[in-house]
């Protein structure tokens, strides 16, 4: 058998106003929407974000996550402001709920 990485989750309280940071703030490509949530990326992991309806589920609500996103021109509010480092730029924003993502950039990509 092989494995292979499918999904990380996220839980949330408002799937509406998640699933609008999502696909309009950051830009992610919705791929599935239905009462578990939504579901981003077509190809390679996906992200699942869900409504914390369970309370294990409402216990996760609004902490780090650590997922990594790696975009380009992003203009959101930062928790922790950029900064370079030798393996890239990094910084740390949060989505409505206060889910912390980290968000990545490479070595001489930057504009």
């Amino acid at each position: 058998m092989t494995a292979t990485f499918h999904s990380a989750a996220i839980f949330v309280t408002d799937i509406d106003r998640a699933v609008d940071f999502y696909e309009t703030t950051l830009g992610l490509p919705l791929i599935k929407r239905g009462s578990f949530g939504a579901e981003f990326f077509a190809e390679g992991g996906r992200l699942g974000v869900h409504p914390a309806l369970h309370p294990n589920a409402k216990a996760m609500v609004g902490r780090e996550t650590g997922i990594t996103l790696r975009l380009l021109d992003l203009k959101v509010p930062f928790k922790a402001e950029p900064t370079e480092q030798s393996w890239g730029i990094m910084a740390v924003i949060a989505d409505p709920d206060g889910n912390t993502i980290a968000l990545w950039e490479p070595p001489g990509e930057s504009a």
